[in-house]
């Protein structure tokens, strides 16, 4: 199960996340379980630990993530735990598979983020390497200002019609 963790982790209103499905699964318990013990312990989760997917979210999860498809006819939106909500979900769970299993949890939120710091310094040292290219060659500019519209991430490709 920890190998994969990282896959796992979402970004949703660009904040590093667990969904509490996973995280349930993870730690072993249903999720209705996992949540009825985040209610009864509610104080330990503030707004930056833990949030409740909007109905767009959730659509947008499902329709993006296929291990979560069979959220798609639930009508109970789901929470979304941040590292550190994560963490406390173990603590009030308190069962011993839960304490270990955060463990990994944590872990796979950290190489999430030394990943992200890895690419933020490739694309901050490929910034510093094109703005000395372009300073001194005038025929760069021209390369660099048509290969741009390129490197840019495709459109979203256009919904099918449905019916006539």
């Amino acid at each position: 199960m920890h190998r994969h963790l990282e896959t796992l982790i979402l970004t949703l209103r660009n904040q590093k996340v667990l969904l509490d499905a996973d995280l349930a699964a993870i730690y072993g318990v249903p999720t209705r379980a996992l949540n009825q013990a985040v209610k009864r312990n509610a104080a330990r989760f503030p707004k930056d630990f833990l949030f409740q997917l909007t109905h767009q979210e959730k659509k947008e999860v499902v329709t993006n993530c296929d291990h979560l498809a069979r959220l798609k006819f639930s009508p109970v939106r789901p929470y979304a735990f941040t590292e550190h909500g994560a963490l406390m979900a173990a603590n009030v769970l308190n069962s011993a598979r839960a304490v270990k299993m955060s463990v990994y949890v944590v872990r796979a939120f950290i190489k999430q983020r030394e990943m992200l710091m890895a690419q933020a310094d490739i694309l901050k040292q490929l910034a510093q390497m094109d703005k000395k290219l372009l300073q001194h060659d005038e025929v760069l500019k021209v390369i660099w200002t048509e290969l741009q519209p390129l490197l840019q991430p495709p459109p979203a490709p256009p919904k099918p019609r449905i019916g006539f």
